[in-house]
């Protein structure tokens, strides 16, 4: 018999096979919010409902400068895995404040700024993705970081 997961561990493996259904090119990420062992939302990265997304007419990346100088690259076609959890939890009039949140990556700057405000509490990921951007914002945040190992 193999050892049963955790519920870590399970929440992960789900949001893997949300990531599944990404359009982006680059990275396919999944986010699952949770509230006491269950699912309240799902997301990964893409189009808008509705828009073409990259996989049909490709990626439109733009570059930037971030404070210390190191340049980033982004895609304005899609949305992040992450807001797009929130943005259905939003449509659905599902409360997320005080719950967890499980992502294939470690959320950008600008998504761990909106899981801040939205009162997520947990945010549990499988693989690094530049830490060095967010150290500070977590140092002052009431949010914890968590890496969870399949």
């Amino acid at each position: 018999m193999t050892e049963r997961l955790s519920w870590d561990q399970y929440f992960m493996t789900i949001t893997r096979q949300v990531a599944e259904r990404s359009t982006c090119e680059r990275a396919k990420v999944g986010a699952v919010i949770v509230r006491e062992r269950n699912i309240l939302t799902t997301g990964y990265n893409g189009a808008p409902a509705g828009q073409p997304h990259c996989t049909e007419v490709g990626c439109l990346i733009y570059e930037s400068k971030t404070p210390t100088g190191e340049i980033e690259q982004n895609c304005y076609r899609t949305i992040h895995a992450e807001i797009n959890a929130i943005a259905q939890a939003a449509k659905n009039g599902t409360n997320i404040s005080g719950a967890d949140i499980y992502v294939t990556h470690t959320p950008c700057i600008h998504c761990l700024k909106v899981l801040v405000n939205t009162g997520i509490r947990r945010i549990f990921y499988e693989k690094a993705y530049k830490l060095h951007t967010v150290q500070e914002l977590l140092a002052s945040a009431q949010v914890e970081l968590q890496q969870v190992e399949l």
